[in-house]
């Protein structure tokens, strides 16, 4: 009589391990087509092949394409951002300082794998997945951003407010990058994370009362 609940395991791998270790197989060669040859080489039937999977084991983790390049985009980010988080907190210094150092070990994570460059310019209009991982990226930017504001112990900021002075500088900081990645900017990783970095304190240090270094 079987048992409800048993997980087998081969070879030492349990079941969900082995769905687990399919679903990055699948994202992994999905980035790689896309960061050599664009946006539109990613397909099901080429992932598949690429990962040496069948459709069934693609279907078993996303619903169709689309959802393949939203976890794509997904696992780009998450890079990143884990990146920006580790640059700064090896910093050390003021404010500027630190989110000088989190904005150069992200930029230069980008100018060392022309995959990523090439996934971050390509032109997703027309998925609206990806037109909502940039929406929550941006978000996601603009929380980490309000962690190097400069505080004041006689003026608490208002949160809504400085919330929104946050997505304005990271807009703003994602419209430089844009340029930079597009080669309409000019400036090594250092110049730009310099200019984003002092750009963005002096908005979000008016905010707070408190002036910018």
């Amino acid at each position: 009589m079987a048992r409800s609940g048993v997980v087998r395991t081969y070879g030492g791998i349990s079941a969900e391990d082995r769905r687990a270790e399919r679903r990055t197989r699948l994202i992994a060669t999905a980035r790689r087509a896309w960061g050599q040859s664009g946006l539109a080489a990613v397909t099901v039937r080429g992932v598949c092949k690429g990962a040496g999977l069948t459709d069934r084991y693609f279907y078993e983790h996303f619903v169709n394409r689309e959802a393949l390049l939203a976890a794509t985009a997904d696992d780009v980010r998450d890079q990143l951002l884990t990146t920006l988080v580790q640059g700064g907190l090896a910093a050390s210094g003021p404010a500027v300082d630190r989110l000088q150092a989190a904005l150069k070990a992200c930029l230069d994570t980008v100018a060392n794998d022309p995959h990523i460059h090439r996934i971050l310019t390509s032109d997703s209009t027309a998925v609206p997945e990806l037109q909502q991982r940039r929406r929550e990226m941006l978000s996601a930017l603009a929380e980490l951003v309000v962690q190097y504001t400069p505080g004041t112990p006689h003026a608490q900021p208002d949160a809504e407010r400085l919330s929104h002075a946050a997505l304005f500088v990271t807009g703003g900081v994602s419209q430089l990058v844009a340029g930079w990645l597009a080669g309409t900017i000019e400036m090594t990783t250092a110049q730009l994370a310099a200019e984003c970095a002092h750009m963005c304190i002096a908005v979000l240090a008016h905010q707070t009362g408190k002036r910018a270094p």
